[in-house]
């Protein structure tokens, strides 16, 4: 039996490189468990857009997010964030939220192992805001994670596939009660 909604909040952490993947899942995920979704490229565009800052921005649109996050989820409110999440420190960070918030977070690493496709997705992607080029996503510093996460593969697969193994994923930790960061 699938869980239609997860009842107590979460932070659900997404990361991985630009064009894998991770945005639409965390809205498709968000928008069938009813979460909040922070996305920080709108964030960060909202901040350069207000026209106080201008790039880069740094981790203004990571502390941005990460207090929204925190505000939401003592409210009792599930949280999507969406973010390339490529430092350690960002990945600490948001554990930190979720500590400060005493609720628990599920990291995800969205990956594209097809390289072909993962190619065209950062050269055909349409947005309305400035996004990375290919060679920017080859040469972005990431760090490898170094602890337990959930790994979502987008080559090949639908959203809704990606999406139905996330909540799987998601369900089978809350039906053993287990939570990697709580």
């Amino acid at each position: 039996m699938r869980i239609d909604y997860l009842p107590e909040p979460m932070l659900i952490i997404f990361g991985g490189l630009p064009g894998t993947g991770k945005t639409a899942l965390a809205r498709e995920l968000a928008r069938q468990i009813g979460a909040v979704n922070l996305r920080i490229d709108s964030i960060e565009q909202a901040i350069l857009n207000s026209g106080l800052m201008s790039p880069p921005i740094n981790e203004a649109g990571y502390l941005a997010a990460y207090a929204i996050a925190e505000d939401n989820l003592r409210i009792g409110r599930m949280v999507v964030a969406d973010s390339v999440n490529s430092l350690a420190v960002t990945r600490d960070a948001w554990l930190a939220v979720a500590g400060r918030a005493q609720v628990g977070a599920v990291e995800i690493e969205v990956v594209c192992s097809n390289a072909e496709e993962h190619r065209r997705r950062v050269e055909t992607r349409v947005s309305d805001m400035k996004l990375p080029g290919w060679r920017d996503v080859l040469s972005r510093e990431y760090h490898a994670w170094e602890r337990e996460h959930i790994v979502i593969d987008t080559a090949g697969r639908s959203v809704e596939q990606n999406v139905e193994a996330i909540r799987m994923l998601l369900d089978s930790l809350k039906t053993a009660g287990k939570n990697p960061h709580s």
